[in-house]
């Protein structure tokens, strides 16, 4: 999969862009929080990547930050979700206000979002409120992509497979104290393997 891109900026037609890596143009869509932070065409930026494979085509979207990409994925995650309604989304509200009107349930902001009904708010609620601890970046010792070891050991967890709240729990057995992501993994896994 790849990952991030550096290179410099061939072409930007919101919400589409190019850039050009070695000679190569990579074409991606990104969300309007992205493209108001873009340089002018000809520099050099880097972005954070996601590529959906689908049966016609292969999209590759960019992200200014870690927590916009992770919401992004978090997202496709939801069922009636596509990357069309999650770059919406993500153009129209910020990380921390989508946070907050899920904590909320505040439909009317949701349905603000072009593309974004009634149903679709409702099950953005059900299905991604035990994610919303991750979007905030959770409590702890602030990293240089802005995630915690606590939210970043949450993910970890959930991509092994773990429900969210499953993983949470996991998490919060683990006794206090500054601990590192790969410790917090560890030891949540051990007390899984204790349960």
């Amino acid at each position: 999969m790849i990952g991030a891109l550096r290179g410099r900026i061939a072409a930007k037609t919101p919400p589409q862009l190019m850039i050009d890596v070695g000679g190569v143009g990579y074409e991606l869509e990104a969300p309007m929080s992205t493209f108001f932070h873009l340089p002018a065409i000809g520099q050099e930026v880097s972005l954070l990547t996601h590529l959906v494979v689908r049966e016609d085509a292969q999209m590759l979207y960019g992200f200014a930050t870690q927590d916009e990409r992770r919401l992004f994925r978090n997202l496709l995650k939801v069922s009636g979700v596509g990357p069309k309604i999650a770059l919406a989304l993500l153009s129209g509200i910020s990380v921390e206000a989508f946070a907050q009107c899920i904590l909320n349930e505040d439909v009317a902001a949701l349905i603000r979002v072009p593309g974004i009904g009634r149903k679709t708010a409702e099950r953005l609620f059900v299905e991604m409120r035990d994610r919303v601890s991750n979007l905030e970046g959770g409590a702890g010792t602030a990293r240089s992509d802005g995630a915690s070891p606590e939210s970043e050991a949450l993910s970890a967890l959930i991509g092994l497979g773990y429900k969210p709240a499953e993983a949470a729990r996991l998490l919060k057995a683990v006794e206090a104290g500054a601990h590192t992501t790969e410790e917090l993994i560890r030891r949540a896994l051990q007390g899984a393997a204790r349960d």
